[in-house]
């Protein structure tokens, strides 16, 4: 049985590469996620505003998958990363993944 996860990445570009980070990550980077790991879909966004604690990281990117376990979503981003272009306007020390397993239906307006 496949569960509904949802991946979410925080990301930062290295120092002056804001830029070159966004036309990577948007134009490139989401789609061979998509492509290497067979996930649903992708979506980017930036941090504008907050409330409590600070968010570490300022941009955003929501996976949506489905998968027979979390540990499988893991694994399958790691063993497909060598098939993605890499970029240096990604600051890869920072980056932090998570793995959020659906627990309820979709609320829609």
């Amino acid at each position: 049985m496949n569960n509904h996860y949802l991946v979410l990445v925080l990301t930062e570009p290295t120092e002056g590469n804001e830029d070159r980070f966004n036309d990577y990550y948007e134009n490139i980077h989401l789609d061979e996620v998509i492509a290497t790991t067979g996930w649903r879909s992708a979506q980017r966004f930036k941090l504008v505003d907050e409330v409590g604690e600070g968010c570490p990281l300022p941009y955003l990117a929501a996976y949506e998958v489905k998968a027979g376990s979390a540990e499988e979503v893991i694994a399958r981003l790691n063993e497909t990363r060598p098939e993605r272009q890499q970029s240096d306007a990604l600051n890869k020390r920072s980056g932090r993944v998570w793995v959020f397993d659906q627990i309820g239906p979709r609320h829609e307006a």
